[in-house]
């Protein structure tokens, strides 16, 4: 009772829910607006403004004040810019990673706890334990299709120690629209952000031609070398991606993989191509919420891998393959118990205990990936 938590408050509908039943839990709640982006795009208008707007709609609701912290230069800084890098270089990455690491549990959580906050809380769907020991544990969240612990693989484990999930119980997102509009919030109908949010309905296309210098190149197929077609810039393109290659008619073809120095995009019309199958993976950047001392214990362990936000947990073992006592990230091997699919290099593997999330990397190669 009475513990002081400052709350992530989005405008959404699950961090208002998170404000709602924090209130009623007994905590002191202190609700901060993360003002990350605010740039409008070609055909798109940043809607920041309208998320502050609903936000103070919910905090005037319930009767806590509102506070809004300028994060645009830390956002700019480590996910835009993050972001077109990797692209720049023929990587697909994952922004949200390095959002809820550098600006959601990195920049707001160390303000929050500077002001004196006793935790901080989000809207996350995931759960948090400790142990025995004190030590923090991550879970999957109870509802599995909206389980975002895919995203919070390089915070650590102190930070967690702080961290309330409100939501990360509540067995749907059903559910809690229906708790919203019981408790009168008002933004129970509000639909969910799907894809980059700075980005919006413009796409990830029109973002990269806007930023980056077009370069005409080849589409290639990969089994016989011969030109099929001509693209605007190898880095537009990630491996399986089948829609956009403009071929005009025949077969469906699959992305294999992107030369972004020669500026060649290799394509196939087999999806049975054995380029878009792999048996292991080697991540780099490696980070494990417990420190390096549970990686040590992963070693020869049947555990579960996965490659993209609620893609399947896939049975596999993890080798460290450097000195993981040397730095915060190592470098890692993923070997699969049964092939899978080939994830473009950049996306993010996701190493899981049953329900724990034991930490990741970053995606470098897959064997089998067909490289040229």
């Amino acid at each position: 009772m009475g513990k002081r938590v400052y709350l992530g408050m989005s405008g959404g509908v699950d961090s208002a829910l998170s404000a709602a039943l924090l209130l009623e839990q007994g905590y002191d709640v202190h609700a901060v607006y993360m003002r990350n982006w605010s740039r409008d795009l070609p055909g798109f208008k940043c809607t920041w403004a309208d998320d502050l707007a609903d936000a103070e709609r919910v905090c005037v609701t319930l009767g806590i004040d509102l506070a809004v912290w300028d994060c645009e230069r830390e956002y700019k800084e480590t996910v835009v810019d993050y972001l077109v890098d990797a692209y720049a270089r023929g990587y697909t990455p994952n922004p949200d990673v390095m959002c809820n690491q550098t600006v959601k549990f990195g920049t707001f959580a160390e303000r929050a706890f500077a002001e004196g906050a006793d935790f901080v809380a989000t809207g996350h769907y995931a759960r948090r334990t400790t142990d025995d020991a004190g030590a923090a544990h991550l879970l999957r969240a109870a509802d599995e299709h909206k389980d975002q612990t895919y995203f919070l693989w390089r915070v650590a484990a102190d930070t967690f120690a702080r961290t309330i999930f409100p939501v990360g119980d509540i067995a749907s997102k059903a559910e809690v629209r229906r708790m919203c509009a019981e408790r009168g919030l008002g933004v129970e109908r509000k639909p969910d952000s799907d894809g980059i949010c700075f980005i919006g309905p413009v796409g990830i296309r029109t973002f990269l031609l806007d930023t980056l210098e077009r370069r005409a190149g080849d589409v290639v197929e990969w089994e016989t070398g011969r030109v099929l077609g001509r693209h605007d810039g190898a880095f537009l393109f990630t491996v399986g991606q089948r829609k956009g290659l403009n071929l005009g008619g025949g077969p469906a073809r699959y992305v294999v993989s992107t030369d972004v120095e020669k500026n060649v995009v290799y394509v196939t019309a087999d999806r049975d191509c054995p380029a878009l199958w792999c048996t292991s993976m080697e991540l780099s950047d490696a980070r494990w919420i417990g420190g390096a001392e549970r990686a040590a214990e992963l070693e020869g362990r049947d555990l579960l891998v996965r490659t993209r936000h609620t893609g399947e947990l896939a049975p596999a073992r993890v080798t460290v393959l450097d000195d993981a006592d040397a730095a915060p990230a190592s470098r890692v091997r993923i070997d699969f118990a049964e092939p899978r699919r080939t994830v473009a290099p950049g996306q993010s593997a996701v190493v899981y205990d049953g329900l724990e999330c034991l930490g990741g990397g970053i995606i470098e190669r897959s064997s089998g990936d067909g490289a040229r």
